[in-house]
């Protein structure tokens, strides 16, 4: 068993929970009904890493075998007991570092209500403590609005532009970096997101 998986974590009606072959028919239904939305955001090859043709299937292998060897940590976003998307934690790097990054979408329909939000805390704080990790970054193209209001809800600190970073929607893209260490949040991010959500003005 990997240090922090597999684990399960609940705020109310959203869970988080290990990606499994299972979920391959919500998967797909909600990939394909949000495909124009998520599109502009979505990890793409360059031409000198071919083309890919990922199944689901080998996707979830991929991801369970990193998840194993610790480098990662794979959720299925569920609210309402219905598949609402992915919150994966990648790139997990020990020692002197103690790092990771999130990536993470939803389905449309559950947008704008406070799910994503609420998810990433979830994982943010799963890294800290069960993990034991020291840093939890998130990149996020400047143009995606939405996946801003997350990080500026969540208290993320922002660190600067990286320049080319990623690969996404057929050219290399910029990315703002935001990051959160776990001193800065002794009281943890889910409890901070919380209290913000009912404090007058919020």
């Amino acid at each position: 068993m990997t240090q922090g998986w597999p684990a399960r974590l609940r705020e109310g009606s959203i869970e988080l929970r290990p990606l499994r072959l299972r979920d391959a028919t919500a998967w797909r239904e909600v990939r394909s009904r949000n495909a124009a939305w998520l599109r502009p955001w979505e990890a793409t090859l360059p031409p000198s890493e071919g083309h890919a043709s990922t199944t689901y299937g080998s996707m979830v292998r991929r991801l369970r075998a990193e998840a194993r060897e610790g480098h990662s940590l794979p959720f299925a976003i569920v609210a309402d007991g219905c598949f609402a998307g992915q919150v994966t934690v990648g790139g997990i790097a020990r020692g002197s570092l103690l790092s990771a990054y999130v990536g993470y979408w939803i389905d449309q329909r559950y947008a704008g209500r406070g799910i994503m939000p609420t998810a990433v805390a979830m994982a943010t704080d799963h890294c800290f403590r069960a993990v034991g990790l020291h840093r939890v970054e998130i990149n996020v193209r400047p143009e995606n609005s939405a996946s801003l209001r997350v990080v500026d809800k969540l208290g993320f600190r922002a660190e600067g532009l990286r320049e080319n970073y990623l690969h996404i929607d057929g050219e290399w893209r910029d990315h703002l970096t935001y990051a959160l260490c776990d001193e800065d949040v002794p009281e943890g991010v889910l409890a901070r997101w919380m209290a913000s959500r009912v404090s007058p003005g919020t």
